[in-house]
């Protein structure tokens, strides 16, 4: 094989790499996989229509973060609980917040997560790193999870007509915590209590 086929046959296992990690390139500011060092996925499956129909807002509960190397570290160590302890193919959330104000790839958009019993394969889930049952998210992190929903809206992965939700409105926890749900509950498109409630595992 001469050097220009090999060159070309790098640069497509480069482009296949970056398609298979899913990277969301799509919205500015989105910490890529690659960049906090995630673990590949086992199996990846495309939400049902890929336009994401709801968003679930979550909190991770533990320790939050506030710089990209903590909050890397967190996310890798997210990862390696939902892959090793739940046996899950990746980490359950779509995208993650830290509390840097930077968004963090999960699964990314049209890929079915693991985060809100009966809503996995047509919902995204974003969860603010920590735990806010009695403690705020920070500016920053509130804001950074309303562009991403504007700019998913925008590029057309999110419905326009999308309804947003926290955990608890779909399956029986007290996931985002209060003091979390009690801001979200005022956003556009809050939708309340979602359509089938479950209580049981995923």
């Amino acid at each position: 094989m001469d050097r220009k086929a090999v060159a070309v046959l790098a640069v497509l296992v480069i482009i296949l790499s970056a398609l298979l990690e899913g990277t969301d390139a799509q919205c500015p500011g989105v910490v890529s996989r690659s960049k906090w060092g995630a673990r590949r996925p086992r199996a990846r499956s495309s939400m049902r229509p890929k336009q994401a129909q709801r968003v679930f807002i979550h909190h991770t509960t533990g320790p939050g973060c506030h710089n990209l190397a903590t909050c890397s570290r967190l996310m890798r160590s997210h990862q390696s609980y939902h892959m090793n302890n739940n046996r899950w193919p990746d980490i359950g959330y779509s995208f993650l917040i830290g509390g840097d104000g930077r968004v963090y790839e999960g699964r990314g958009f049209g890929v079915e997560g693991a985060h809100t019993i009966g809503y996995n394969k047509n919902a995204i889930a974003i969860s603010f790193i920590g735990d806010f049952s009695k403690k705020k998210p920070n500016a920053k992190m509130l804001k950074a999870a309303q562009n991403l929903i504007a700019c998913g809206v925008k590029k057309g992965l999110i419905k326009k007509g999308y309804r947003l939700h926290g955990h608890r409105d779909a399956n029986c926890t007290s996931c985002p915590g209060n003091a979390l749900y009690a801001i979200i509950k005022k956003w556009p498109r809050y939708g309340g209590k979602a359509p089938n409630f479950i209580c049981r595992g995923r």
